[in-house]
């Protein structure tokens, strides 16, 4: 039985020293001294706020995308043990004791790190020499720029990382033999893929571009597999379902699970959370949800309510009303109905509530049982303190005159009746029977003679109007804009008919208890809606730039700077590298033109086998380089030089590409590869060059002289520190 003893157990394994040997100089150059400086670092001021609110269960909205990528620098700061305590205030703050520098910053110089030898592998998988592959990784392994980015609290280099693993997954799919069909590795790297690409967009949406060209990829290759007589029709449904099973299905899944993460841990109110919908708010522990808990749902006859916008621009907002009154004649010599006052009020209080009047009934208070209030069904809404009637005429509304006014009818005993009856239209309802719900129902209140709709216009009224916001009767309604939807947030049964009593009542908090939990999906599809539409306002930044200025690289970024020396950190490329890509890029394009026309005449100046290499390196370096570049030109955004890094890596890719095709192509002769040869050593000394002449502003050590300073400003338009004496 022990046979197997007398001899020794041996494993053997290959080990490709390149692969290693890139990975360790990728780790040195990300790692090395990566928790200096000790202080905030350009967008870790943005950032750490979001890790601090996932330590303290905080619900936020980024609108620059997905949660994924800000729940990784989370991770970081948990490994760490960081509770959240930090003011992020202000670029160059020193870090607290209790910031682990380290761990908050070792998820983003890990994944800059892994990019060296995915670039190498990936040059490898597209069928091009070793040698050409490890110049492809030593380019991205000596990018000051992409240096610089993976040493800090910033999600680009996670980004690049999952970006070119999909790549990479991918191609390995690609390159099994159709004997490998369906086997352990052929699902392994198909999935993979599919997994790579939903963390890249849930990163950053930039990531939907490199998605969107490997399912393009992937679509032509399944193309030709249908013309492949050796595969059965059922093969290629086979073949078919697996790819949108792992490239599409689980994708979304996946995307989805980050949010489901994300809004699981985020359970605390926060001030983010007033953007949302009052179901999201009360959704959350705290905040509206212990104001709201234990209100009645369904909304009533004599139910006293507030009314909240569904808009929430300008600014969240209430239906409200005083006791002051119009203005008998505006500045602009327009009368008024000199009525009170209605408008849309910012904040809690008590001017907020108003009740739901039955027309047929003199009673405000709720009936027993009560009577719930339906879609289609005609209501007065009495105000709460004044008990004056929300009212609407064909007169003129203050700051918009063409739309109606609104105001809580006064009767001066003039001919100007009462115009107080409203019918409720639940906009998100399920059926025309529906009940008028707290929180969960979206209404628009219809004016019965005038056919006119309850709106926020979003205009500030006059110091007479105290600022308040303007609602109007909108006559021209078309659609179901949110700013004509209200939902009721505050709610309670009335049960005072005396007005005295019922001021104290409505001061008073709600008895009854029902809760008021959204769905998964319900909360998912608002926030992806609020995270595509919420634009904050676009202002110039100092370091801002163009997509025209990223491929000179006639800008820089400031990261950093220290408070006495003349130490700083910049976001600068490699000088060499960014002209050698563009060259790249250039001649690729104009050999591939060339090519095409020749062969359109039937003449073939390299094998079809390096023709074919030549096109797929094209569509996937090439092609990657352009999706993630010239969709920015059709941005409306604030732009930075690091939104090009993700274009840049794949256009690094290209080089090594161009110069193997020119070497087997197009150097035929000994002298001539000789000198082409030669040229590439000292190409690439003066990339070494560039690299080490830069460092100190990559690294933020050693600081430099005033004149070395000034020596760096290779272009007037770099806006290198320099500290006035």
């Amino acid at each position: 039985m022990l046979e197997f003893l007398k001899e020794p157990v041996v494993v053997t394994a290959k080990i490709n020293v390149n692969l290693v040997a890139l990975t360790v100089m990728g780790l040195i150059s990300r790692l090395w001294g990566f928790c200096y400086p000790r202080a905030v670092v350009f967008d870790e001021v943005y950032y750490g706020q979001f890790v601090s609110l996932y330590m303290k269960r905080i619900f936020f909205v980024d609108d620059s995308g997905p949660p994924f990528g800000h729940m990784l620098l989370a991770l970081g700061g948990y490994l760490g043990g960081f509770d959240g305590n930090f003011l992020w205030n202000r670029i160059g703050a020193e870090y607290s004791m209790n910031v682990p520098v380290w761990s908050l910053r070792l998820l983003p110089a890990l994944a800059g790190a892994f990019c060296v030898p995915l670039a190498y592998q990936i040059l490898v998988e597209l069928h091009f020499s070793h040698c050409a592959a490890l110049g492809a990784a030593l380019l991205i392994l000596l990018e000051n720029s992409l240096i610089t980015q993976s040493r800090f609290m910033l999600l680009e280099s996670i980004l690049i990382f999952f970006i070119l693993l999909a790549v990479l997954s991918y191609l390995k799919f690609y390159n099994l033999k159709k004997h490998s069909a369906f086997s352990g590795s052929w699902w392994f790297w198909l999935l993979l893929t599919g997994v790579a690409c939903s963390c890249a967009v849930g990163v950053k949406y930039m990531g939907l571009f490199t998605y969107m060209l490997l399912l393009a990829i992937a679509g032509l290759h399944f193309w030709h597999m249908i013309g492949d007589q050796d595969l059965s029709n059922v093969s290629l449904l086979c073949h078919f379902l697996a790819r949108v099973l792992t490239l599409i299905i689980i994708p979304m899944g996946l995307y989805l699970s980050f949010f489901y993460v994300h809004l699981a841990l985020l359970y605390r109110s926060g001030p983010h959370d007033q953007i949302m919908t009052s179901a999201f708010q009360a959704s959350l522990e705290g905040g509206l949800a212990r104001i709201t808990q234990g209100q009645p749902l369904e909304v009533a006859y004599g139910s006293q309510i507030t009314l909240r916008n569904v808009l929430g621009k300008p600014m969240q907002c209430w239906l409200h009303s005083h006791t002051n009154t119009y203005p008998i004649r505006y500045e602009n010599g327009r009368g008024s109905s000199h009525q009170q006052q209605v408008t849309c009020y910012p904040f809690k209080d008590v001017n907020n509530w108003w009740i739901v009047k039955d027309p047929g009934m003199q009673q405000l208070v709720v009936s027993n049982p009560p009577r719930p209030v339906r879609h289609g069904h005609i209501v007065q809404l009495v105000h709460g303190i004044t008990t004056r009637y929300l009212n609407t005429h064909d007169v003129a509304a203050p700051l918009s005159p063409h739309a109606q006014e609104v105001s809580c009818y006064i009767d001066y005993n003039i001919s100007m009746p009462a115009q107080n009856l409203w019918r409720v239209e639940i906009v998100n309802r399920e059926s025309d029977t529906d009940v008028w719900k707290t929180i969960l129902s979206e209404v628009r209140f219809v004016h019965v003679n005038t056919s006119a709709v309850l709106k926020l216009s979003g205009a500030s009224l006059p110091e007479w109007g105290y600022r308040q916001l303007e609602v109007v009767g909108e006559k021209l309604s078309k659609g179901y804009h949110q700013s004509m939807v209200w939902n009721v947030e505050e709610h309670r049964y009335g049960k005072s008919q005396e007005q005295k009593e019922r001021e104290v009542e409505l001061h008073s908090p709600t008895q009854m208890d029902i809760s008021k939990n959204l769905s998964f999906m319900a909360k998912f599809t608002e926030l992806q809606w609020k995270i595509l539409t919420l634009k904050n306002e676009d202002t110039e930044h100092k370091y801002s730039s163009s997509a025209l200025d990223w491929i000179t690289m006639d800008t820089n970024i400031a990261y950093w700077l220290h408070p006495t020396s003349g130490a700083q950190i910049h976001l600068l490329g490699n000088v060499a590298t960014w002209a050698s890509a563009n060259a790249a890029a250039l001649v690729y394009l104009c050999l591939s033109l060339w090519y095409l026309l020749r062969r359109r005449r039937k003449i073939y100046d390299i094998p079809e086998d390096a023709w074919q290499l030549w096109v797929s390196a094209g569509g996937v370096c090439g092609g990657g380089w352009a999706v993630n570049y010239l969709p920015f030109f059709l941005m409306e955004k604030t732009l930075f030089l690091y939104h090009y890094l993700p274009a840049l890596t794949f256009q690094i890719l290209l080089i090594p590409v161009v110069l193997q095709h020119l070497g087997d192509h197009l150097c035929r002769s000994v002298l001539l590869k000789s000198m082409f040869s030669a040229l590439l050593v000292a190409w690439f000394s003066s990339v070494y060059f560039v690299y080490c002449t830069f460092s100190p502003v990559t690294y933020g050590q050693p600081a430099l002289a005033l004149a070395e300073l000034k020596a760096l400003r290779w272009k007037d338009t770099w806006n290198i520190l320099i500290r006035k004496q």
